[in-house]
Parts: C-alpha cells; sequence; structure tokens
C-alpha cells in the first residue's frame, strides 16, 4: 500500500509534465468487434487515503486543460480563414496520403511476419483474406493450414512473450490474482490494457496485432458482430419472443459494471499507473469505446488450463477471432512449456481455415460472445425455471422433500436440443409434486422411499401438470413473430442483413426446441389411462419461467 501511495504522491507532484489524456475520442478505443460479472468495491476499499490522491489527481489535470483549452480556442480561431482557404487541394492530398499509407502498413506490418520476426517459430499456419459484410469492401484475415495437416499435427506454437495475459498487463501475478478474486474480471483488465496501447499508435509494441484487431472488428466468422454492439431497435426487431434480448441486456449492465471499476484497476496496476499517470480511465475513455474494447477482447479471449491465475485467461495473436470455432471440434490451444500451442484434431487440405472448440456453449452464449450460431451445436438448450408457491400451505413440507432429493424450491431444467422427451420426464416429478394439494398425498410422497414422484400422483394430478406445460410452451411459442418455416425463407435469403439472419438462425433452434417438447407433452396427455379426466388444479400451483 505504501507504494501505491508513493506512486499517487510522484504523479501529483510532477503534474507540470503531464500529457493530457484524450477525453473519448473513438479512435482510442479498439474498434467495435464471459464473461462480464458484477464487480465488486473490495478493492475499492483497500486504498484508503490513496482514493484522495487519485482524486486530487483528478483536480490537477482538470485546471491544467483549463487552460490548455482557452489557448486552443485562439488558435483555431486565427487560423480558421487561412485552413478554409486551401480544403480542397488537402482533401485531394490526404486521400492520396491515406491511400499510401495504408498500402505501406500493409506492407510492413503483416501480423505473422511481427510475430515470426519476435520469436514465432515456423508454423504450419498462413494468413488468407476472405470478404466480409460491414467492412467497406475490405477484407479480413483468417487462419489456414499452409499445408495438409493430419490429426495430431502442432499447427501453431506462440511464445509467451507474444501473448497478452494479466501477469503482463498488470505487472505482478499477486495484484491480478487480487483483482480477479475481488470480481474485476480479466478480461475488463485486457480490454484497458489494449485500449492503452492504441494511444501510442505505431511505438506499441503490439501495434501490428491491434491493427488486425481493429481489422476484424469484433466480427465472427459469420461476419457479424455480437449483439452487445447491436441498436436497441435490432435487439427489438430481431429477437421478439426471445430470452435473448434479456441475455445481452443483462451482459450490458455486467459490463457498465466494469466501467465503474476501471479507475481501480488502473491505480493499484503498477504498469499502467507508471505508464499513464494522468490517463484515468473513466476520463480517457468513454463507456462507448470501452464496450466496443470490451467486445473485441471477449470475442478472441482464450482460457487456458492448468496454468496461474494471472495467465488463465490471454489474447494469442493467430488465435480466434483469425482462427474459427466449432461446437463439434476437440482442438483447443494449450499452454505447454513456455508457448501455447495447437495441436488440430481433424485432417486439413492446404488452404482449409482451421478451427478450435469454443467449449460447451449454447447457442445463445456463442451469438453473444463470438457473433455467430452453430446450427450442429450438440450444447444448444433452453432453460426452464419452476418455483414452488411460497404461500402454499404445503410449502415447508414440498421444500423439506425437495431439498432431501438435492433439489431447490426454485429449480432449473435445461431442454436441450434432440433431448426434448428426456428434459420432459425429468422434470415431471418435480412439478407432480408442486402440483399436490391434498395433505395426504403430501404425506404419503414425504415418506416414500427413492426417487420424488417417479409415477403419477393420480390421475388428475398428472393431468393438471401436463395441461400446464401444454399451456407453457404454447405461450413460449406464441410470442414470436414468424414461424419456423418463414425463418427457413429468411435464412436462405443471400441478400438478408447479416445481423438478422444469424438472429433468425437462433431464434428458428429455439422454436424447434419448444416445438418439439409441445409435442412430446401433447403425447403424454394422449397416453393418460382415461384422457378425459379433469385435472385437480389446486389454488397454489408452481410458476413457470
Amino acid at each position: 500500500m505504501a507504494a501505491v501511495v508513493a506512486r499517487a504522491s510522484v504523479a501529483l507532484c510532477s503534474s507540470s509534465s503531464s500529457r493530457r489524456c484524450s477525453a473519448g475520442d473513438s479512435s482510442s478505443g479498439l474498434a467495435s468487434s464471459s464473461l462480464a460479472g458484477p464487480s465488486s468495491a473490495a478493492p475499492g476499499r483497500k486504498l484508503g487515503s490513496s482514493v484522495e490522491n487519485l482524486l486530487l489527481c483528478k483536480i490537477v489535470r482538470g485546471a491544467g486543460k483549463q487552460k490548455v483549452g482557452s489557448r486552443v480556442a485562439a488558435g483555431v480561431a486565427a487560423v480558421g480563414g487561412v485552413r478554409s482557404a486551401g480544403v480542397n487541394v488537402q482533401n485531394e492530398k490526404n486521400g492520396k496520403q491515406s491511400t499510401l499509407q495504408e498500402n505501406e502498413d500493409a506492407k510492413l506490418l503483416d501480423l505473422k511476419e511481427w510475430m515470426h520476426a519476435k520469436g514465432l517459430p515456423q508454423c504450419k499456419v498462413q494468413l488468407l483474406e476472405r470478404t466480409c459484410f460491414g467492412s467497406n469492401g475490405k477484407p479480413i484475415h483468417y487462419v489456414a493450414a499452409n499445408e495438409d495437416l493430419q490429426p495430431g499435427d502442432v499447427a501453431l506454437s506462440v511464445p509467451l512473450p507474444l501473448v497478452v495475459s494479466l501477469e503482463r498487463v498488470l505487472g505482478d501475478e499477486t495484484l491480478a490474482e487480487l483483482l480477479t478474486t475481488n470480481k474485476l474480471s480479466e478480461l475488463a483488465c485486457l480490454a484497458l490494457y489494449l485500449m492503452y496501447e492504441k494511444k501510442q499508435g505505431k511505438d506499441s509494441f503490439w501495434y501490428p496485432y491491434i491493427r488486425e484487431l481493429d481489422r476484424q472488428r469484433g466480427r465472427g466468422q459469420l461476419s457479424v458482430p455480437s449483439p452487445l454492439l447491436w441498436s436497441p431497435q435490432e435487439l427489438n426487431e430481431y429477437f421478439t419472443g426471445s430470452p435473448m434480448k434479456k441475455v445481452v441486456l443483462e451482459r450490458l449492465e455486467g459490463i457498465k459494471r466494469e466501467y465503474n471499476e476501471l479507475d481501480t484497476v488502473w491505480f493499484m496496476a503498477g504498469s499502467l499507473f507508471k505508464q499513464y499517470p494522468f490517463d484515468i480511465p473513466t476520463e480517457a475513455f468513454s463507456f462507448e469505446i470501452f464496450k466496443q474494447a470490451f467486445v473485441a477482447v471477449q470475442s478472441c479471449v482464450v482460457h487456458l488450463q492448468g496454468v496461474s491465475l494471472a495467465r488463465r485467461f490471454c489474447l494469442v495473436p493467430l488465435g480466434p477471432p483469425l482462427l474459427g470455432y466449432k461446437s463439434n471440434c476437440r482442438a483447443m490451444l494449450k499452454a505447454v512449456g513456455d508457448v501455447v500451442q495447437l495441436e488440430v484434431d481433424r485432417a486439413y487440405k492446404a488452404g482449409d481455415p482451421l478451427v478450435v472448440w469454443c467449449g460447451p456453449q449454447p447457442n445463445s452464449r456463442l451469438l453473444l460472445n463470438y457473433g455467430f450460431v452453430d446450427e450442429d451445436n450438440p450444447h444448444d438448450r433452453l432453460t426452464v425455471e419452476a418455483a414452488l408457491e411460497t404461500k402454499d400451505p404445503l410449502y415447508q413440507n414440498k421444500r423439506i422433500t425437495v431439498q432431501k432429493h438435492n433439489l431447490s424450491t426454485i429449480q432449473t431444467f435445461q431442454i436441450f436440443k434432440g433431448k426434448e422427451r428426456d428434459a420432459m420426464l425429468s422434470m415431471l416429478p418435480y412439478l407432480r409434486l408442486a402440483h399436490i394439494s391434498n395433505p395426504e398425498d403430501m404425506q404419503a410422497v414425504g415418506s416414500a422411499e427413492g426417487a420424488i414422484c417417479a409415477t403419477a400422483v393420480s390421475p388428475c394430478n398428472e393431468r393438471a401438470v401436463l395441461d400446464q406445460l401444454k399451456a407453457y410452451f404454447s405461450k413460449r411459442l406464441s410470442g414470436y413473430l414468424t414461424t419456423v418455416e418463414q425463418d427457413t425463407v429468411v435464412i436462405e435469403d443471400e441478400n438478408v442483413d447479416p445481423k438478422k439472419r444469424v438472429a433468425t438462425k437462433l431464434l428458428r433452434i429455439e422454436k424447434e426446441i419448444l416445438g418439439n417438447a409441445l409435442t412430446v407433452v401433447k403425447e403424454l396427455i394422449e397416453q393418460l389411462p382415461n384422457g378425459t379426466v379433469a385435472p385437480c388444479n389446486g389454488s397454489y400451483i408452481p410458476k413457470l419461467v
């Protein structure tokens, strides 16, 4: 703590020679493109009087900016007329210079060549280009096989000095563990670091990598950015009826909480504070810029196994988003000694794009994090939450019974695509118990050995359970604006907006899961011994969400 206070004191004493920071210009952050969680204020409470120094630092900077601002305003007014006289000629020159500069940059700063110059050993991959929606005609890169590959071949080995990790960003592994333990996410720290590095331009060690991320603009392999960057109108239009809109809004709230903690991260991280003593994050970068950088980092962060917390989440040049994701792939970037290595799990021909496993994530998470939907995803699922009615006179008996069977009074059920029947059968015992209104039935169930309500409690109880499920799935399906057949027409339209297409793919999968579940419930109703039996609906039925 003494060291932190000392840094603040030195910064205050040297205010006259400090550099002014950007006030949130969009060029200061990474261009637009798990996982943002709630941030904790615990680190801030540990700073004590150092927070006062941080506030003094802001005051000193503010006073300096007012003086400089008045001089700049006067200068702009003085040269205004001269500047406007030659604007047409200057624009023409600027256009030519911009084109020449882009060509020069493309020639000198190729990412793979830069990595080889910095220690990347020879590998079996190459960078190829493909066209991309929303890239203004400019192609984007992807990693492809440079030769024929067989399962088990090592295609790529990136030395640790070319990997961006918290250990490198914060300069101290203990501090990295402190920050992550206190719920300041690794993604926020990495995003903050890259925003500062981008401010350095070509002077940054990571300039070729940051330039590549800007070129990708966080678009997934279907050329679509994360819905976190979509407009409110697009969210409302494309996700009507879907739980995806709520997921996006909750993640945005989490990112906002991360943004509000950035000053604490900057102040506690020795490397960032020393390098940018007056560039306080929330003043240097607007929330929009941070959100764009966060989403860009989110789309390419790699989760390494078997390493320290400070290295667990990292950014690997030539990794994602240049590598594609596939749900049924088993190839992963792994830490092997002092390199991060990719061993392929399938055969590739030269020129084929390489893919890695994205983890057991449903398509809602893939779209949120990476901007794509994998229709072959074996992990795709929808969630149904069942809650016991707390006002039920039998609530306490039911609570004791479910807890005895390792269940909860608010129980979550997963409906996996293609396994809807299994999901319905797993939900029935819980809902049978929840629908019991007769104290005698409750006593019999509570004292029974073995699984909870493994068989029907009574014909009318069974009918009440199935009727509730039927109404629930029917209601969810009615919330969508289109049918599965209409969705297929949209997906097959080559001229449709890619955002709409990828959103429609997700919604079609959701509808298929819900439709299959509804079909299973109807079949179970038809199988009842007496289909005409009336449901015994009590006054305290469970809530399904």
